[in-house]
């Protein structure tokens, strides 16, 4: 420095090389970078797969679909047939009672069917002697029992008028009848109320047979509206 005015240094900057070859001095030298030997990859080693392995795969797909379709067409529902018609037709019967068209589950009733039966005839003429049998309705301790007593009560009423020409009488066998297998009051008033005019106005003898304390006091309560 001399006087009161600074004195400029000029400096020179070194000369650098920013080309990409591979030089000496260069910033991408491959001294900087080196990788270790043991993450080489060899692109050949590696296990992809090739076209066939993929035209391979979308066939079996192929395959499997078609094996699906064929199997969805066989366990299509089957034809309904005329001869499951028929048995379908035998299973209910189509009724007319009180005017109003009913239909009657019959298999559910096959077992009780017994309970009325035609028992011939008595006096001049087509008088009918008309047997129901108690021991032959179901039991009350089945968890179905209102319906199946529902459809046998349909069965009983339109059977009662394919017996009865003219006059008749009902004959009531209730001995050997359990107390659960007795009809209940209800149901038997619904049948009498049930039965076409014509018909309670034909019926000349109700006889019972062995008649238990429950059938008698049922019949005391219900002489009046008879």
């Amino acid at each position: 420095l001399n006087g009161s005015h600074p004195r400029r240094i000029k400096l020179t900057a070194p000369n650098i090389n920013l080309s990409l070859d591979q030089s000496e001095g260069s910033l991408l030298s491959d001294d900087n970078l080196d990788t270790p030997d043991e993450i080489d990859i060899n692109v050949d080693d590696l296990d992809t797969p090739d076209e066939a392995d993929s035209f391979e795969y979308m066939g079996q797909e192929e395959q499997n679909a078609n094996k699906d379709a064929s199997q969805e067409e066989s366990e299509s529902i089957p034809e309904y047939t005329a001869e499951e018609e028929r048995e379908d037709n035998r299973l209910w019967r189509t009724v007319v009672i009180g005017e109003q068209e009913q239909r009657i589950d019959m298999k559910v009733i096959e077992p009780y069917k017994k309970v009325i039966s035609h028992g011939g005839y008595y006096g001049d003429g087509l008088n009918a002697i008309i047997v129901f049998a108690a021991c032959f309705l179901p039991d009350s301790s089945r968890t179905d029992y209102n319906y199946v007593m529902e459809n046998l009560f349909l069965y009983v009423i339109s059977t009662l008028e394919l017996m009865v020409a003219e006059d008749y009488m009902i004959v009531y066998l209730n001995g050997a009848t359990p107390r659960r297998r007795m009809p209940g009051l209800g149901w038997m008033k619904k049948c009498y109320q049930m039965i076409d005019r014509r018909l309670r106005k034909n019926l000349k003898s109700f006889i019972i047979v062995h008649p238990s304390w429950f059938i008698r006091t049922i019949l005391a309560v219900t002489r009046p509206f008879i």
